[in-house]
């Protein structure tokens, strides 16, 4: 009797905490938090970074008071991609979705939703780079291991219409312009599959844009919304 109790109590606690997290919606503007991110990075690529944020007290106050990051980002699980060092943030800035490739998998478009649903988060970013390992898998085809072809396989449609667009070019020559495509693919498969996130952006409450990352430069070229984004809500494009 005591051990149930005991449990009833701990889920209370743990649903207070939830509530009392997701109660807060950020205050913040998109095009406020995208200017904070594209600041950062601005901070970051001339090597002139704050790194705010990053102290015991923030840990402290986003482990009581919880989490409320201004932006959810996509971004590949390259290792050269720290989100929150090339965005100069810190803790409970970012709400950071990383798998190889940045592509939408139906996790990471719930995770997505939990951000903006659940933590009021009012940018969501897309975010590619150059030299991706993954899209250059799946440009230069051929067999991969059955776990690794899943995202190449996912990534396949992007190339193709890189392919489509740019039929001059093969190769290493058409992996940047297969790295655009594949953040477009991202945001096309997020705002299709996801009714929550394209609501959202219909109502302007979240803004979705693209962004590639220079691994050299350390610089993001921002790519904006999806330039059938207007299709894509009213659902006539994918």
């Amino acid at each position: 009797m005591k051990k149930c109790c005991h449990l009833s109590l701990v889920l209370a606690l743990l649903l207070s905490t939830a509530t009392a997290t997701a109660a807060v919606p950020s205050s913040v503007s998109p095009e406020a938090t995208l200017k904070m991110l594209q600041d950062g990075n601005g901070r970051f690529a001339s090597a002139g970074p704050k790194r705010p944020n990053q102290n015991a007290k923030r840990r402290l106050d986003t482990t009581e008071k919880g989490q409320q990051p201004f932006a959810a980002v996509l971004a590949c699980a390259d290792s050269r991609v720290p989100v929150e060092v090339l965005f100069d943030r810190g803790i409970g800035d970012i709400f950071v979705v990383r798998n190889a490739g940045n592509i939408a998998t139906k996790e990471s478009i719930g995770s997505l939703e939990f951000a903006v649903d659940h933590l009021g988060t009012p940018l969501v970013v897309v975010l590619g780079h150059s030299k991706c390992g993954a899209v250059i898998a799946a440009v230069e085809g051929g067999a991969a291991p059955p776990n690794i072809q899943t995202f190449v396989d996912a990534i396949s449609p992007a190339v193709a219409k890189a392919k489509a667009s740019n039929p001059e070019k093969s190769g290493a020559a058409l992996v940047p312009e297969a790295i655009t495509a594949n953040v477009w693919q991202a945001i096309t498969d997020i705002l299709t599959n996801s009714p929550l996130l394209r609501e959202k952006v219909k109502e302007g409450k979240v803004k979705m844009v693209g962004g590639n990352y220079d691994l050299k430069t350390g610089k993001v070229t921002w790519l904006g919304p999806h330039p059938q984004q207007a299709a894509l809500l009213a659902g006539e494009a994918r």
